[in-house]
């Protein structure tokens, strides 16, 4: 049996107060990322159109113009032209994770955060997750739906394919424009220990050991090497 737990408090660290230009830096590197930058036009330069001038520069009462490679004629040049480029943007794990929770914080403050037991036990039907989220979007039929889970679980992810507003997606594997974009945020009760277990800090690193010296001088040996006498 499915249930939405109404009294749910999350861990401290989970709901930390995260600058919004942290997050709205990640969503712009995930969108970024998304762009294959293959767009590309021909200059006026590359448009392969004859070179020859198209009439007399003065005396027919026109404006004057050179070829028909000029970006004004239909088939001509286009004017500073797009070319491939690469729109990526780099941001470190810590910062995404960071804006991860800051999102999730602030689905918190909405109340749009949900919190559910009992998804592990679906057969993977699609009518068991269409009569839980229907509780969850409370008639509101364009309301999208955010279940985020703590392992891949192919029961639940079978059970929500075939649902348009419906993106199952583990703790992982989601980022903060996943959790923004999203009407409703749902976590499993077994995604809590797992977000708790990924926002934890690690273990400090131990000092290196010292070695101690002792204060004695170090006395040099040297060798004597004895020569034959000639005879």
């Amino acid at each position: 049996m499915i249930k939405i737990l109404d009294n749910f408090e999350l861990p401290k660290e989970m709901t930390r107060k995260v600058s919004p230009e942290l997050v709205a830096q990640s969503v712009r590197a995930f969108l970024a990322n998304q762009r294959q930058g293959n767009q590309s036009a021909l200059t006026r330069a590359e448009v392969n159109r004859t070179r020859k001038k198209i009439f007399k520069q003065k005396g027919t009462g026109h404006a004057r113009h050179g070829d028909r490679k000029s970006p004004i004629f239909v088939g001509g040049g286009a004017t500073f032209a797009p070319k491939p480029r690469d729109y990526s943007q780099s941001i470190s794990q810590k910062m995404r994770n960071l804006a991860k929770l800051g999102a999730l914080s602030m689905k918190k403050e909405d109340s749009t955060l949900l919190v559910a037991s009992g998804l592990d036990k679906m057969t993977g039907k699609t009518s068991e997750m269409a009569e839980f989220v229907a509780k969850v979007r409370e008639n509101s039929p364009r309301l999208t739906v955010l279940v985020v889970t703590d392992i891949l679980r192919d029961n639940v992810v079978r059970a929500g394919q075939n649902m348009a507003y419906v993106q199952v997606i583990t703790w992982q594997m989601t980022n903060a424009y996943d959790l923004i974009r999203a009407n409703k945020v749902v976590l499993m009760e077994e995604a809590l220990g797992t977000i708790e277990k990924s926002d934890s800090k690690s273990s400090p690193v131990e000092s290196p050991k010292t070695v101690k010296t002792s204060s004695k001088p170090v006395k040099k040996v040297t060798k004597t090497v004895k020569t034959k006498s000639k005879k």
